[in-house]
């Protein structure tokens, strides 16, 4: 597990000494788990905030997803979502430990959190409860159908929302069943607009001193994430049909096959047609020709539109078309799987994927976020910690614990039971 790291990717190049970070001073209280919530918080992180994840005992159930390292006892999911914080263990059912939780807060710009409606009411950790003690809180709740409504207490995961989106619906081929999208695309999307929502109160606040409660829901995200298919479809009533592989707006668009690769072409108007035509196949009778026009008349001929291109890309190596249609300015690129993906030029190019120190591994794997800032870099990359990694840490810096008050904590059981975290025995659950 993890062999190859130090042959196939480089080593992350560290950011300027010096430089500051986009949210320096930044403090983010961290109650999410899984997928949505942590890796919102993980862009904050990234963007220079102190975020402070406060875990259960046993750990972020995320920790778990396979592939799980056997000497960390965490998966590669869970690396992905939640570098760049500290872990705090809390048990929030112990008096002691709900108590701490709250005198953290207290000291916080941002709580986070994404548990199943009525949860943080019942430990008083509500917004309504929050704001007293810091009225300038910015408290974001991320939940599957709203905190508010008929369908407040329902549960939702990433492909639940992308059946009831309807984007599953408008995925796969037309003669079967839509298919989801394995990536958790709604996860991600829902982690997008959290973070969007919280950089814009923070950024009120800083106008009119107060905070204030946001609340992004998965359902509603995944519904945006349909895209421009929802208002083509009150146009016209008609609902998206699956295209598999082809574009309903776009022709020709789809994947082809060179005489070794298969690849994709998007020919999103009519230049990009007659360039591909004229300049990559040498047809300009077809780029000229008054059936293929338009995008409507060359959809409505698509069929024989595409038995000529696949006659025609199958001749040659997709070395001699893809150089053909980067000086056309025909868009196009491989169809990879992820790991030709994560060791294309492309992705090295964009030092996408690296490989950072682990204090027990050597070495993990890490995938940066696509913002590149001129004047505020990025911080560098820290692993995900174990289960309550920083809290007496945490605690002393933050709250000013001595360390007999952190022991007498201990064993009040604010930090679960009087035992070692499952990582720190280094065995997976």
């Amino acid at each position: 597990m993890l062999q190859n790291l130090e042959a196939d990717f480089p080593e992350h190049r560290a950011r300027p000494a010096g430089a500051p970070h986009a949210l320096d001073g930044v403090r983010v209280i961290d109650f999410s788990h899984f997928i949505a919530g942590p890796f919102a918080t993980m862009i904050l992180a990234d963007m220079g905030a102190e975020v402070i994840k406060i875990e259960a005992p046993r750990g972020d159930d995320f920790r778990q997803y396979p592939p799980v390292h056997p000497d960390i006892g965490q998966g590669a999911p869970f690396l992905w979502s939640n570098r760049n914080k500290r872990s705090v263990a809390l048990d929030l059912k112990s008096e002691a430990g709900l108590r701490l939780a709250r005198e953290l807060i207290a000291t916080a710009d941002v709580v986070v959190e994404n548990f199943s409606t009525g949860v943080m009411e019942r430990l008083g950790l509500d917004y309504a409860s929050c704001r007293r003690d810091n009225p300038a809180l910015v408290y974001c709740s991320v939940s599957a159908y709203g905190r508010q409504g008929a369908f407040a207490d329902r549960l939702g995961f990433d492909p639940i929302a992308q059946a009831e989106s309807g984007f599953i619906s408008m995925n796969g081929y037309p003669d079967r069943e839509g298919v989801r999208a394995l990536s958790p695309v709604m996860d991600i999307g829902t982690a997008m607009m959290a973070c969007n929502a919280i950089l814009g109160a923070l950024l009120a606040r800083g106008r009119t001193g107060h905070g204030q409660q946001v609340e992004v829901a998965l359902f509603d995200s995944a519904v945006l994430m349909t895209g421009y298919a929802t208002l083509q479809h009150v146009f016209t009533g008609e609902e998206p049909r699956r295209h598999g592989n082809t574009s309903p707006d776009t022709c020709p668009s789809g994947a082809f096959r060179a005489r070794d690769r298969s690849f994709y072409i998007n020919c999103g108007s009519d230049k990009i047609f007659q360039r591909l035509m004229a300049q990559v196949l040498e047809r300009p009778d077809l780029a000229s020709h008054p059936d293929y026009a338009s995008g409507a008349a060359r959809s409505a001929r698509r069929e024989e539109l595409f038995a000529i291109l696949d006659e025609a890309f199958g001749r040659e190596p997709w070395e001699h078309w893809q150089a053909r249609m980067r000086a056309a300015g025909v868009p196009c690129g491989l169809v990879r799987t992820v790991g030709e993906a994560v060791r294309s030029p492309e992705a090295r190019e964009r030092a996408l994927l690296t490989r950072i120190p682990h204090a027990r591994l050597g070495w993990v794997p890490n995938l940066a976020l696509p913002i590149r800032y001129s004047a505020t870099p990025l911080a560098d990359p820290a692993p995900a910690p174990t289960v309550g990694q920083h809290t007496r840490e945490v605690l002393q810096a933050t709250l000013g614990y001595t360390a007999d008050r952190l022991d007498a904590l201990q064993a009040a059981g604010a930090f679960g039971p009087a035992e070692r975290p499952r990582e720190a025995r280094g065995a997976p659950a």
